[in-house]
């Protein structure tokens, strides 16, 4: 309800601020990899494993006190990880809590 969503092409992301927390508490991930969308268990465990190795490389640019989650699509296999890096940079510098809370 409270959340926000942005289309990356390769990924989904989708965050909400959390709710009762401090607003300097680290963020949190979650990375989803659906059969219909990816395909395979090794394909969906491949893309799992990017998703979270972009969080891991750059979980500085994301603001504290957010849940994220992160839902591959088959693009993600497709293309190489420097482009879907440059993706995941672009979107979190979009990331802000909603000021309205």
């Amino acid at each position: 309800e409270r959340g926000r969503r942005l289309d990356c092409g390769a990924f989904l992301l989708t965050w909400a601020p959390r709710p009762g927390s401090a607003p300097a508490a680290a963020a949190r991930v979650g990375v989803v990899a659906s059969r219909a969308a990816v395909g395979n268990a090794v394909q969906r465990n491949r893309a799992k494993r990017r998703l979270r190795a972009l969080y891991r490389k750059h979980q500085s640019l994301v603001p504290p006190g957010l849940d994220l989650i992160l839902t591959a699509r088959a693009a993600l296999l497709r293309l190489e990880f420097a482009e879907v890096e440059q993706r995941f940079t672009a979107a979190c510098q979009k990331l802000a809590p909603n000021p309205a809370e």
